[in-house]
């Protein structure tokens, strides 16, 4: 069998990372590569073997299957242009950084083999255990948090015409795992404010989802790097799940102060994160021409929540979704 041919167009720190992993792969192999930093492209292009394209263009007419890693507000017309030449395409997150362009991909999705958006923490072992405990219990309520230490390296995460806003350059995971762990949201509430930088930086979300369920959501951009940046807190009735970032679980029941503790820190940073699963499931979806696990519907509904958010936090409403 002749292995699937990945172009990567954008090789910055995530490119590098799914180029590493695809130049491992027994199904796969890097073909070309295309960065506005030719220093970039050629790096990635000797440590997989790569050919160095002068063209995005070039990237997809030559390749199966299309991995986009430019930053955010590049990725609408590099995946559009992808799915229209009938490619697979993995999308990294977000999908798109407005309603309009999330539509738009959306629709041109449905020309390509396969269209999968990168929402790594599916993947990340610690959020299937979540998902695999709640799944015996019924989960009343939830705290969520996803902080930033700052939004300076690089240097281009502090600039909304390239990221589309803060909740766009990181907090859009959490707003995933969120729908992917509870279902659909019903209501939102949200408050934001400005500290450090001129965007709004500091958010404070009530949710309810459709089950009944409700939540709290906070995330900062300027937090300082203070661990774990990342966390959700489940509560049952005598029973608290708690993940923190993607290295363990603490799963406490009862009314004795015992629990059971899972730990994933011994895995490569790859498997913890979920980007080598992420990629298999990328193929395996190409190979079985199967609907992958990650749908641009689920990459529209993301962004459908961040802008919500940004909704709710301009005009004080409370946001009723259908």
């Amino acid at each position: 069998m002749s292995k699937i041919k990945i172009g990567i167009i954008g090789t910055g720190y995530m490119g590098g990372t799914h180029a590493q992993l695809y130049a491992r792969s027994e199904r796969a192999e890097v073909h070309a590569v295309y960065d506005i930093r030719s220093e970039r492209m050629e790096r990635v292009s000797k440590q997989t073997g790569a050919k160095c394209m002068e063209s995005s263009e070039q990237v997809i007419e030559s390749c199966d299957a299309i991995v986009v890693t430019t930053p955010n507000s590049r990725h609408t017309a590099l995946t559009i242009a992808a799915a229209n030449a009938g490619k697979a395409v993995f999308s990294e997150k977000p999908m798109a950084t407005n309603l309009a362009e999330a539509n738009a991909v959306l629709d041109a999705s449905k020309n390509a083999r396969v269209f999968q958006v990168g929402h790594n923490r599916r993947f990340a072992p610690v959020y299937v255990k979540l998902k695999e405990l709640i799944a015996r219990d019924k989960v009343h309520s939830a705290h969520i948090k996803m902080n930033r230490g700052e939004l300076q390296n690089p240097e281009w995460t502090g600039d909304t015409d390239v990221t589309g806003g803060f909740l766009y350059e990181t907090t859009i995971h959490l707003f995933d795992m969120m729908r992917f762990q509870f279902g659909e949201v019903a209501e939102m509430i949200a408050f934001g404010s400005s500290h450090t930088y001129p965007e709004t930086d500091n958010f404070s979300v009530l949710l309810k989802f459709k089950s009944g369920l409700h939540a709290t959501f906070c995330s900062a951009a300027d937090a300082s790097w203070i661990f774990p940046f990342e966390r959700v807190e489940a509560f049952c009735e005598h029973r608290t799940i708690m993940t923190q970032e993607m290295e363990n679980l603490t799963d406490s029941r009862g009314t004795d102060p015992n629990f059971q503790f899972f730990s994933w820190h011994l895995l490569s940073k790859e498997e913890r994160w979920g980007y080598q699963q992420e990629n298999e499931a990328f193929i395996d979806a190409l190979l079985n021409e199967t609907e992958p696990l990650v749908t641009a519907f689920d990459g529209y509904k993301s962004v459908e929540l961040v802008e919500a958010c940004y909704k709710a936090v301009k005009s004080g409403e409370r946001i009723v979704f259908d």
